[in-house]
């Protein structure tokens, strides 16, 4: 009799060492969850404008339904290039250094994967979005995560970042607006990165998927810095500024041969976006701005309101200059965030996530995002309230 065998043994090593998504947790909790208000998961609650989904309809209609170039519909590189020139003057030859992906989240795998061997350090500024240390660790590179503080507005320092570079060190992921915090950095500040960047030879990878979503002063564009336009994979996508999360579509930008390298990743595991949303990304470049002002002031006038009403309440919160997203700190009521965003969840049916899904620089505060209605936003802070209260 053939013995039975324990498929867990073949499970990779690395993978033990990667926690499932605090954030999904949650998002599976106001799936089946009634008269829950969520704060909790990143996502526009703007329906995809009709434009651009007729587009995609149309496009469905007309048979356009085929495999694009490993790269992407050149069309649609050409657009993403020439955005970039216009808006912060940095320059991309569409045949070779854009490459469309599907997500920012591939982008992110690809650009990791394309430079990181085995052993090497990955610089990681945290409060970070909850996939940069593992896919670190997917492509068997050490994460080195550097805290940041709500004192400095969330801003990595010069200082910091020398702190933790040694001989092992190969990149830094960046994240301005940043996700959880809604922190940025003027151009003077990332100046500052981009010294120390140039001193050590590191490689930047540089995630700038809110980059519209900027509510004071202007988003500087990294690679629009001097010197590092070759030393930095730019990220950036559809999902956050033209209500497409759902599409999946996303680009890198960079070096010839980082991207080529990317590519060949994405050619044996993708093989290209879907072409429906790469149509779709092209009307939505083409034509949807109006949208995305509109969109951008109703973002502005929710940050206000859940700001103001967090600090009313008690829960100090800085002032978010980009993203979606306020990070208020719970510290005064003695829970961790843990504690706080279940018991929350428990007694007033707010959901919100806890700042230590972000990493270690993220406890003591949660993530709320105010992509969100109004009124919804509202009924939230006044259960945060009565929790609050009860305390």
């Amino acid at each position: 009799m053939r013995t039975q065998c324990d498929p867990s043994c073949f499970v990779a090593d690395h993978l033990k060492k990667v926690p499932p998504s605090g954030i999904r947790r949650f998002f599976d909790i106001v799936c089946e969850a009634d008269d829950v208000i969520s704060l909790g998961v990143g996502e526009p609650d703007y329906i995809t404008p009709w434009h651009i989904r007729e587009s995609c309809i149309h496009s469905i209609e007309q048979g356009e339904t085929s495999y694009t170039s490993n790269y992407g519909l050149l069309e649609l590189r050409e657009q993403i290039s020439e955005l970039f020139s216009k808006k912060y003057n940095v320059e991309y030859n569409p045949e070779s250094e854009v490459l469309v992906t599907t997500g920012v989240s591939e982008a992110l795998d690809l650009a990791i994967r394309a430079i990181v061997n085995p052993g090497d350090e990955v610089i990681v500024v945290q409060p970070s979005y909850v996939a940069y240390v593992p896919s670190v660790i997917f492509a068997g590179g050490v994460p080195v995560t550097i805290s940041t503080k709500m004192s400095n507005n969330f801003k990595i320092t010069p200082e910091e970042l020398k702190n933790v570079i040694n001989e092992n060190t190969k990149a830094v992921v960046l994240n301005y607006p940043n996700n959880p915090t809604g922190a940025t950095m003027d151009k003077a500040d990332l100046e500052a990165i981009a010294d120390v960047v140039v001193d050590n030879d590191l490689m930047v990878i540089s995630d700038e998927v809110y980059d519209c979503l900027t509510y004071e002063g202007e988003h500087t564009c990294f690679s629009s810095l001097e010197g590092m336009r070759n030393r930095t994979i730019l990220l950036n996508g559809f999902s956050k500024s033209y209500a497409m999360t759902g599409f999946r579509i996303a680009y890198a930008l960079g070096d010839s041969e980082i991207i080529s390298s990317m590519m060949l990743i994405h050619q044996y595991t993708m093989l290209c976006a879907p072409i429906v949303a790469q149509l779709g990304a092209m009307e939505a470049l083409r034509n949807g701005n109006d949208e995305l002002d509109k969109m951008i002031r109703e973002y502005d006038r929710r940050r206000n309101l859940i700001v103001d009403g967090l600090n009313r309440i008690g829960l100090e919160c800085f002032e978010p200059k980009g993203a979606f997203y306020a990070f208020p700190s719970i510290q005064s009521t003695g829970m961790t965030s843990s504690e706080f965003a279940e018991n929350l969840l428990d007694d007033q049916k707010v959901v919100t996530i806890p700042g230590d899904v972000f990493g270690e620089a993220g406890q003591g505060f949660l993530r709320c995002s105010y992509a969100t209605s109004k009124d919804e936003i509202q009924e939230a802070l006044e259960r945060i309230e009565t929790f609050v209260n009860k305390t």
